[in-house]
């Protein structure tokens, strides 16, 4: 079920920025930005192409049982995994270094998720997009777009209030602190994420 986002700026500049972490301006981001941008495509069009490679090629940690530790986009692009916040990373800074606006969105399903919020201008408005990759149970898709009326959300979970599932409404500029001093301060080996991820943005 969609939920009405709360954007923390108001200033989509705020959402282009570059930094340590979403660091579009390495030149390993913008060469695979500028190839996943379609010829003559619409904006829509960068932004499917942008979400599907980030979904599909590029192995969640879990998933492939990985023992690395991945934080900044282009650590993320180069080793090709993380975890669903180094994923959301990566599809900012490429969305960003397109002029795309995108920010960063969080879930709570027993610890916190982490996808991303995108700026549609053509329909001025904000969709919620879920790079984390369809495994395990995961089922993200990119929504069916229309002028005309919402959008047809397809997150990669659908949560349970009753099991104390939350989804945060807000789409932040930035990534959480709590999940960037995770991720930084995290040793690599297997199931290095278990007992350490946090709860809240």
């Amino acid at each position: 079920m969609k939920i009405p986002l709360k954007i923390e700026s108001d200033r989509l500049e705020d959402y282009l920025v570059a930094d340590a972490v979403i660091d579009h301006d390495h030149p390993l981001i913008r060469e695979t930005a500028d190839r996943l941008s379609p010829t003559g495509g619409t904006e829509v069009d960068v932004i499917r192409s942008m979400f599907h490679f980030v979904r599909d090629e590029i192995a969640h940690t879990v998933d492939a049982a990985d023992s690395r530790v991945t934080l900044m986009a282009s650590e993320v692009l180069r080793e090709k995994v993380g975890l669903c916040y180094a994923k959301a990373h990566l599809l900012a800074a490429l969305l960003r270094g397109q002029g795309i606006p995108a920010g960063f969105c969080y879930q709570r399903i027993g610890v916190l998720h982490g996808l991303n919020g995108v700026y549609v201008a053509g329909l001025d408005r904000w969709i919620r997009l879920d790079p984390r990759g369809n495994k395990n149970g995961a089922d993200a898709h990119f929504p069916f777009l229309r002028q005309s009326s919402p959008e047809d959300e397809r997150l990669a979970w659908t949560l349970d209030p009753a099991k104390g599932e939350i989804d945060f409404p807000t789409v932040y500029a930035t990534p959480s602190s709590a999940v960037v001093e995770t991720l930084s301060s995290a040793k690599p080996g297997p199931a290095w994420y278990e007992g350490i991820l946090p709860h809240a943005p």
